[in-house]
């Protein structure tokens, strides 16, 4: 499998941030290039994919569904392998694929793992719980969720029982873009800082 990344920051830097994308935007979408540039400007190299879903409709344009877990998983595993140096990562991504950097870490080695919007549950079906595997999870991780996102509420979330190795950085007012309303005072720009800021200090938390 060829994949193809966009790389920001430095080549020689000490620990490299991966990033998939969400569902339904791509690697390059304005969410991702605000995150990637700024980890980048703390001196992590970042390394962006695409699941082979995305990567088709870069080429032919048409909007696909994502494939299926076994597709998504298999390929994150295989881009860990192609990036090499797992002790020296830090994998994640946004929505999906964050979700799909926590289903395979545990395996990989890798120092840790870092989720931009956690789908906890599809909107609207608290019952259909995507946590079993953040119960028992061994990597360091760490969830960066909207206190607005429809995905998971706190008080939601508060009930679930994480793993001791999971924490929470809850965005101010933020939906599942981390983006605020204007009357509370809070910006997607300053709430996306924010959380570059706690990706910062939990990768240099993992040694």
């Amino acid at each position: 499998m060829t994949i193809d990344f966009i790389f920001d920051g430095p080549d020689d830097a000490k620990q490299t941030i991966l990033l998939a994308h969400g569902a339904g935007a791509a690697m390059d979408s304005p969410f991702m290039n605000e995150m990637a540039a700024g980890l980048a400007a703390c001196g992590y190299r970042v390394a962006r994919f695409e699941f082979p879903y995305m990567a088709k409709r870069r080429v032919d344009g048409k909007k696909r569904g994502p494939d299926r877990a076994p597709v998504l998983i298999e390929t994150y595993q295989q881009v860990v392998t192609q990036l090499g140096t797992p002790e020296k990562l830090v994998i994640g991504g946004k929505s999906m694929g964050g979700r799909v950097a926590s289903m395979v870490t545990d395996d990989l080695g890798v120092r840790g793992v870092v989720c931009l919007g956690y789908p906890f549950h599809p909107p609207g079906k608290p019952e259909n719980l995507r946590t079993a595997h953040l119960q028992t999870m061994k990597t360091p991780t760490l969830i960066c969720h909207g206190t607005r996102d429809p995905f998971g509420s706190p008080d939601e979330v508060a009930g679930y029982g994480l793993a001791d190795t999971v924490s929470l950085h809850w965005v101010s007012d933020g939906d599942h873009d981390f983006d605020a309303r204007k009357k509370s005072g809070h910006t997607q720009e300053g709430n996306i800082a924010e959380a570059i800021n706690a990706i910062d200090a939990f990768v240099k938390s993992t040694g």
